[in-house]
């Protein structure tokens, strides 16, 4: 029986993993995720009844995060003497990669994110493979291998994503009343610094004036405004991309948020300063609007917003944009498995002449 570590360095990558597992399971695999105590990361590993262990309580400020960094490693050299993996898969993880390395195990990493350049300076020279996108835009050498996908097709790409209203009945949104999400994050990724986002202010003004035209739920990683804490959805962790699914529009500061309405076909308004090449390939479907920080963006934003909300079938105009984006793309998870099953031949073949993707699609 061959043994797998899955890294949790986000929430967002039990989505992204949680298929892979079930997969390799079926195929007779034992995985085991690894987690860092990090928002909703073990409430959703829970409700997946996935088993984990815990490596400790992720920090908030950059500092911190890097000093806690050598006991993380150390609790996860001790859980890989124990259990003695085969294969590491992380996303971009510094922590698995000097594990393998000890354990002289094959590091199988993935990313979409141009700008965390910090972690990857002290992940790369420790990874086997560098899993990309082919809209990535940063060049990692001989390790990188493109694919045509987005992360989020590993999880709501049809093959795995059923929508299920009734879920959304259970959290109290009433399915015939349209509505629109509005998410904040925390900005305390050490990819963050220098941003910003949305002012207090700007915040109130977004959500009063989408208010005139449809109903407002708000998904924060920190503390909202008195003004704005009757908009705060209560939802589960995993019942989320069911809103999404259903929602008219998603308007915020995250772009995994905004790729996975991409997936689904719901508009997407994203606000950051940074460009990353998956939702850039994305908003060239007409699936994601980008917008920058400063202020008269901001504006803009707010006025693409009540455009979007204020057509009446906006929906099948952006469903028949996401199908025609997944005709191009392949089922993300089926690739994922047979590259971990096949490893280390499948590098060789998916470098050879002539290979083709189309087999995942």
């Amino acid at each position: 029986m061959k043994k797998i570590f899955i890294e949790i360095g986000h929430p967002a990558h039990v989505h992204l993993f949680k298929n892979i597992y079930w997969e390799l399971e079926k195929r007779g695999w034992q995985g085991l995720f690894i987690t860092k105590d990090k928002d909703c990361a073990i409430n959703l590993l829970k409700s997946y009844k996935l088993p984990f262990k815990i490596l400790g309580k992720t920090q908030d400020k950059i500092v911190n995060k890097i000093l806690t960094l050598p006991n993380f490693a150390l609790k996860m050299y001790k859980l890989a003497r124990i259990y003695k993996p085969d294969l590491f898969v992380s996303r971009v993880s510094p922590v698995s990669g000097w594990s393998s390395f000890l354990f002289r195990k094959p590091h199988i990493t993935l990313t979409d994110t141009e700008n965390v350049k910090l972690s990857d300076s002290i992940s790369e020279p420790f990874a086997d493979v560098i899993l990309t996108s082919s809209s990535y835009r940063r060049n990692h050498g001989g390790k990188q291998i493109r694919y045509p996908g987005y992360h989020e097709l590993a999880y709501l790409h049809p093959k795995y994503f059923t929508p299920n209203p009734s879920v959304l009945e259970e959290e109290g949104i009433d399915m015939n009343e349209k509505y629109a999400i509005v998410r904040f994050v925390s900005w305390t990724a050490h990819h963050d610094i220098g941003h910003r986002g949305f002012s207090k202010e700007t915040k109130i003004k977004l959500v009063t004036e989408l208010s005139k035209y449809i109903k407002v739920f708000i998904s924060s990683e920190g503390d909202l405004p008195e003004e704005l804490k009757g908009f705060q959805i209560k939802i589960k962790p995993e019942n989320m991309h069911n809103a999404l699914y259903y929602a008219q529009l998603l308007v915020g500061e995250s772009a995994t948020m905004a790729s996975e309405c991409a997936m689904v076909g719901t508009p997407a308004i994203y606000i950051n300063n940074s460009h990353f090449g998956s939702l850039d390939s994305q908003a060239e479907y007409g699936l994601v609007h980008l917008f920058s920080e400063d202020e008269l963006a901001q504006e803009h934003a707010i006025q693409k917003a009540i455009e979007i909300v204020s057509k009446p079938d906006i929906k099948n105009e952006y469903r028949e944009r996401a199908q025609k984006m997944l005709e191009n793309k392949i089922d993300v998870t089926s690739f994922m498995i047979w590259f971990v099953e096949n490893y280390p031949e499948s590098v060789k073949e998916v470098k050879s002449p002539g290979f083709s993707f189309d087999r995942f699609k």
